[in-house]
């Protein structure tokens, strides 16, 4: 004999990502996660420069021809980018904390320049770095 009712009414379906429409707080909020997640493979790569220290001399000059590569510069580029806008996204989660930029409008805006801030804080970054003649192509 089962327990399960004769008839088990439709239950609607939650919400999926296809059927909404995209909208900027909407892309920042998965933005944000998404660097949050990238942020922790800086602090991998991070770890593994620590690593490379502790190794010896081979090691760690090994690290540095890697990092200083054209794609380790890329990587490291992609993990600043990561790690600006996840930090301007932070930044707007603080705004909202005291109450403020709830308002759609208001909140899409914020949103918007969290992310273009992100990637000017980015591109400023590497141009002091290529000023300084710390990183060369």
């Amino acid at each position: 004999m089962s327990t399960m009712p004769p008839h088990t009414p439709r239950r609607p379906l939650s919400p999926h990502l296809q059927i909404w429409r995209w909208h900027t707080t909407m892309f920042s909020s998965i933005l944000h996660r998404v660097t949050g997640s990238a942020s922790v493979a800086g602090a991998i790569l991070i770890a593994a420069w620590l690593v490379s220290l502790a190794l010896g001399r081979e090691a760690y000059t090994c690290f540095l021809s890697l990092a200083a590569s054209p794609l380790g510069l890329l990587v490291w580029f992609g993990l600043s980018l990561a790690g600006f806008v996840h930090l301007t996204g932070g930044l707007r989660h603080l705004i909202w904390d005291t109450g403020t930029g709830f308002e759609p409008k208001k909140a899409d805006q914020i949103a918007l320049w969290t992310m273009v801030l992100g990637v000017v804080l980015t591109l400023a970054f590497w141009a002091l770095l290529f000023a300084s003649g710390k990183v060369t192509l």
